[in-house]
C-alpha cells in the first residue's frame, strides 16, 4: 500500500458534520490552517440538527456567517412553535408555545436571534467559507490510526476512493466524530450519564397534500401523540418535502427491516389523521437518543468536541448548540496557544468550562423530551431538568450553570434572570448598539479574535492595553466609549455603558473573545499598564 509524503498541520480536525465543521470555519476566523478529515463523501444531506439558537447566531454574526445561514434557512424563515395535537385534523391540537420570543424581548440583549437551519443547509455554508480561507477539507478521507507524544500527534489517514494512505503530523487533534467517537474508544475515556434515552427512524418523503392539511399552520414541529401512530412531523420546504420521526423499539426486538415504505405511509396517514393523503417515502435514517457526557474532554494533545464529548436528546436542539459552542471555545484557545500568546494551560480550561455545560444541558434535553412527549420517549420518571437560569436565558442558549466560565466570581450566573434589564452585569458581556465612525454595531461584535478592553474616554486605560499587547505579543484591543471626539465608540440613545456593564466611568472591563467578561475594575487605578498585564498574564496562562 502506498504511504504519500507527510504533511505537517497546526490542528488536525476528524469528522466534518456540524461540529468540525464549525471548528474548521472558527480556526479559519483566527488564521490557523488546519487539516479536516471526513469519511463520508461530502456533508449531510438528511434535515436534521435543525434550531440554531442566539448564542450560537452571536458566534456565526462574529465570525460573518450569519447571513448566509439565514438565506439557506429562508425557506423556513416563518416557521414559529411547537404544536402537539393527536391527529392533524382532530381537534386535540394545543400549542406548547407559538412564538420563542412573543414580546420581541431577545432584541433587548442580543443583535441576532435564533434560525431554523438543518445541518444539510448550514454545513455548506461552513464548508466554503472554510475552504475559501485556511482550511483543508478532505472528504471521503478516514483516520486510520494515530499516536501522540510531547510535540504532537501522528496520524495515519486513507483516501477511500483512493485508497491511498497519508501521514498528518500536527500539534492538535480535535475529535468531532460523532457519538460511537473511535477517537475516544482509543484514548479509553469513558462516558457517564443515564445513557440510551429512546430509538427513532427518521423518514423523508413527499406529500403535496399535507399543507392542505395544515392550512395556515407553519410550525418547527409537532407532535403527534396518537396511540400507535405517534411521530413528530417536521417541515422541510412547507411545500412537499416533510421528515417524520416514527418510534423505533429495537430492545424490543423490531428490525429496521420491518420499516418498508407501505407501512412508514400508512404510519404517516394514521398519524396525521387522512387515510388518503399522497405520501412518497424518500429515504429512511435510524438515531439513537442518549444522555451521555465523557469523562475527560482531552488526553494529551487530542481533545473531543460535539457528539464525541456529549450525548444528548435532540428536542431543543441543545446538542447542535452545545457542539457549536465547544468549537468555538476550543478554536480561540487553540490559537492563542498556536500563535504564542498564551501558555499551553489555556487548553486545560476547556474541560473545566465546557463539561458543566454538557451535563446540565444534556439533563435539561431530557426533561424537554418528556415535556413535548417525544416518540418512543417514556422515562420512568420525569426528568429535574438541571435547571440553568430564566426562560429567556435559556432561550438564548445561555444556560449554563454557574462557575460555567472560569476566572470569574463562580456564584455569578452567566446571565442573570433578568439579564441586563437593569444593569445587574453577569458573565456575558452585554448588548449594547454603538457608532463605530459611522459603522453601527453591536458591542458584542467586537469579541472574536482578540481580548477586549472597554473603558470610557479620557481614560489611561487605551495607552495601557496598547503597550501591554505589544510587550506580551498578545491580541488585546482596547474602545474608548463616550460621545466626544476621541472616543472609538458611541453609544446610541445616551444610553450609559458603564452603569451596563457594571462599572464606573473610571473603570474598565476586559472581554473574551467569545464575549464573556474575564475582569472588570470599578476603580480607579494609578498603574494600569502593570494591573492590566497581570490580569492578562493570569488569564493567558502565562504565569
Amino acid at each position: 500500500m502506498k504511504v504519500n509524503a507527510d504533511q505537517r498541520v497546526p490542528v488536525l480536525i476528524v469528522g466534518g458534520s456540524l461540529v468540525g465543521l464549525s471548528t474548521s470555519h472558527f480556526l479559519d476566523r483566527h488564521g490557523i490552517g488546519h487539516l479536516l478529515v471526513e469519511k463520508h463523501s461530502g456533508t449531510s444531506t438528511h434535515p436534521r440538527g435543525r434550531g440554531i439558537n442566539v448564542r450560537s447566531m452571536e458566534l456565526f454574526r462574529r465570525s460573518g456567517a450569519e447571513q448566509e445561514i439565514r438565506d439557506a434557512a429562508s425557506v423556513l424563515k416563518d416557521n414559529h412553535g411547537i404544536l402537539q395535537a393527536g391527529s392533524l385534523t382532530g381537534d386535540d391540537q394545543e400549542w406548547l408555545f407559538k412564538e420563542i420570543d412573543p414580546g420581541g424581548a431577545l432584541a433587548r440583549f442580543s443583535p441576532t436571534t435564533w434560525c431554523l437551519c438543518s445541518q444539510n443547509d448550514i454545513e455548506p455554508v461552513l464548508a466554503r467559507r472554510s475552504r475559501e480561507g485556511c482550511g483543508d477539507l478532505r472528504f471521503s478521507t478516514e483516520l486510520l490510526s494515530f499516536e501522540q507524544d510531547d510535540s504532537g500527534v501522528t496520524a495515519v489517514v486513507k483516501d477511500r476512493e483512493s485508497g491511498e494512505l497519508s501521514t498528518v503530523h500536527a500539534d492538535y487533534l480535535v475529535a468531532a466524530d460523532g457519538p460511537r467517537s473511535p477517537v475516544r474508544e482509543a484514548l479509553g475515556i469513558g462516558q457517564s450519564g443515564h445513557g440510551d434515552l429512546f430509538h427513532n427512524v427518521s423518514i423523508t418523503f413527499r406529500s403535496r397534500g399535507l399543507i392542505d392539511v395544515l392550512g395556515e399552520k407553519r410550525f418547527i414541529v409537532c407532535y403527534l401523540t396518537k396511540p400507535g401512530a405517534d411521530g413528530a412531523l417536521l417541515p422541510v420546504d412547507n411545500r412537499e418535502r416533510w421528515v417524520f420521526h416514527a418510534p423505533w423499539r429495537p430492545d424490543e426486538g423490531e428490525s429496521l427491516d420491518a420499516f418498508t415504505d407501505e407501512r412508514c405511509a400508512a404510519h404517516i396517514r394514521a398519524a396525521v389523521g387522512k387515510p388518503d393523503l399522497d405520501v412518497e417515502i424518500t429515504g429512511m435514517a435510524p438515531w439513537h437518543a442518549a444522555e451521555r457526557v465523557a469523562e475527560r474532554y482531552s488526553s494529551g494533545r487530542v481533545l473531543l468536541a460535539g457528539d464525541s464529548a456529549h450525548e444528548m436528546s435532540p428536542t431543543g436542539a441543545f446538542g447542535s448548540n452545545t457542539g457549536i459552542q465547544d468549537a468555538h471555545n476550543l478554536a480561540w484557545k487553540l490559537a492563542a496557544v498556536l500563535e504564542g500568546w498564551a501558555g499551553p494551560g489555556l487548553l486545560e480550561t476547556y474541560e473545566a468550562e465546557r463539561q458543566p455545560v454538557a451535563r446540565a444541558t444534556s439533563e435539561r434535553a431530557s426533561a424537554r423530551s418528556a415535556e413535548h412527549s417525544h416518540p418512543g420517549y417514556a422515562p420512568a420518571e420525569t426528568p429535574g431538568g438541571g435547571r440553568q437560569g430564566g426562560i429567556l436565558s435559556v432561550a438564548m442558549g445561555y444556560g449554563y450553570v454557574k462557575g460555567a466560565v472560569l476566572g470569574v466570581d463562580p456564584e455569578r450566573p452567566v446571565v442573570p434572570e433578568r439579564m441586563q434589564l437593569t444593569g445587574a452585569p453577569g458573565t456575558r458581556a452585554p448588548h449594547m448598539w454603538v457608532d463605530r465612525r459611522g459603522e453601527r454595531l453591536s458591542t458584542l461584535d467586537l469579541y472574536e479574535r482578540s481580548f477586549v478592553l472597554l473603558t470610557s474616554e479620557g481614560t489611561t486605560w487605551r495607552d495601557a492595553a496598547r503597550t501591554v499587547a505589544r510587550q506580551m505579543s498578545a491580541r488585546l484591543e482596547a474602545y474608548e466609549i463616550g460621545s466626544g471626539l476621541d472616543a472609538d465608540l458611541v453609544p446610541e440613545n445616551g444610553a450609559d455603558w458603564a452603569e451596563i456593564h457594571g462599572t464606573k466611568p473610571q473603570g474598565a472591563v476586559l472581554v473574551r473573545p467569545d464575549g464573556f467578561v474575564a475582569w472588570r475594575t470599578a476603580d480607579v487605578v494609578t498603574e494600569p499598564e502593570q494591573v492590566l498585564q497581570e490580569v492578562m498574564s493570569e488569564l493567558l496562562y502565562r504565569v
